[in-house]
């Protein structure tokens, strides 16, 4: 196991410099980034430092991999994925993304039940687009209130409280898309009839 471990350990530097080369960033740029100053962004580099979950988790938001392609680790070889469903506030939110920062997508579920709850809107960083699947998603946004129904989109800027409940006693499922702050969809090809 100890050889095996550090065989895995020894190939993570050059893994992390070869990321680092793709991308076109310098140390010191990195070091902006994940806040890892650049002596110790050289020695995991060089294979002088043993790499730890502190320096390997800022490194692997700031080139958007997963962890496990940071220190390659090996195929499970069970290709389903086993997204962890987080419920907050009565709300199951499943991801259907696993990278970390960037654009998250997640499937929302509001289970049956009141729909005259008093809203708490909430603001926060980013940008928001969500679809509404089945259901009627009552959002509140700012001052507006509006009802979504199947196949209704949305899109704001988090900043903007907002708030989602039951437009009715159904159920709701929708996707949400949460996008760092200042990122917009880009629409490359419109429908034009005839």
């Amino acid at each position: 196991m100890g050889t095996e471990f550090d065989a895995v350990l020894g190939m993570v530097g050059p893994r992390l410099r070869e990321l680092r080369r793709r991308s076109g960033a310098t140390l010191t740029a990195l070091s902006e980034t994940t806040g890892i100053p650049v002596s110790t962004l050289s020695r995991l580099e060089s294979g002088h430092r043993k790499p730890g979950l502190e320096l390997l988790l800022p490194l692997a938001r700031a080139y958007q991999v997963p962890l496990d392609d940071l220190v390659g680790a090996p195929a499970s070889g069970d290709p389903r994925v086993y997204p962890r469903p987080i419920t907050r506030h009565g709300m199951t939110a499943i991801p259907l993304t696993r990278k970390p920062g960037g654009l998250q997508a997640f499937k929302q579920i509001l289970p049956a039940g009141p729909h005259d709850l008093e809203p708490d809107p909430r603001s926060h960083e980013g940008y928001h687009w969500l679809y509404v699947l089945n259901g009627r998603l009552r959002l509140v946004l700012g001052d507006q209130d509006l009802v979504l129904t199947a196949g209704e989109v949305a899109e704001f800027d988090t900043h903007l409280p907002h708030w989602f409940g039951n437009a009715d006693s159904q159920p709701v499922e929708f996707l949400s898309i949460l996008g760092p702050q200042g990122e917009r969809f880009h629409i490359r090809a419109r429908y034009r009839p005839d």
